[in-house]
């Protein structure tokens, strides 16, 4: 059998978290509408309660994607590749904003939009991080 790496584990770990936080606010809309058809407070108390896990998920994707940089040889890599990280972080951090626009906005533009920049962001963020890892240069 392989034998496990640090990098392997911290890449479980940043994956992990990454499942929660993009499959979650996946989870959470599909589960919207019927939850309303109970009651808007059973809504309220879902979100509450994904947010108790999405946020300290999003804190381990911050910590360990900066681990990840860390582990990195940037000087080495690809214009390409360093503009692709970069953009990477800047919509990972456009996904938290969204997403706590949404958690605390009171006006129906400010719950659509803030959840829609933060499941998109979240979508574009982990397709980056694939390619990223994936890709050559």
């Amino acid at each position: 059998m392989l034998e496990p790496t640090l990098m392997t584990w911290r890449l479980v770990i940043h994956v992990l978290a990454a499942t929660i936080w993009v499959g979650g606010q996946f989870l959470l809309a599909a589960a919207v509408a019927p939850l309303r058809q109970i009651s808007d407070d059973a809504v309220k108390a879902a979100a509450r309660t994904f947010a108790r896990l999405a946020w300290p998920a999003f804190g381990v994707l911050i910590l360990t994607g900066i681990w990840n940089l860390m582990a990195m040889n940037l000087s080495g890599a690809s214009v390409q590749r360093q503009v692709t990280i970069l953009v990477k972080i800047l919509v990972a951090l456009a996904s938290g904003v969204g997403a706590a626009i949404h958690q605390i906005g009171t006006s129906k533009a400010a719950l659509a939009v803030g959840g829609a920049l933060g499941a998109l962001g979240s979508v574009i963020a982990l397709f980056l991080g694939i390619l990223i890892r994936t890709g050559v240069g």
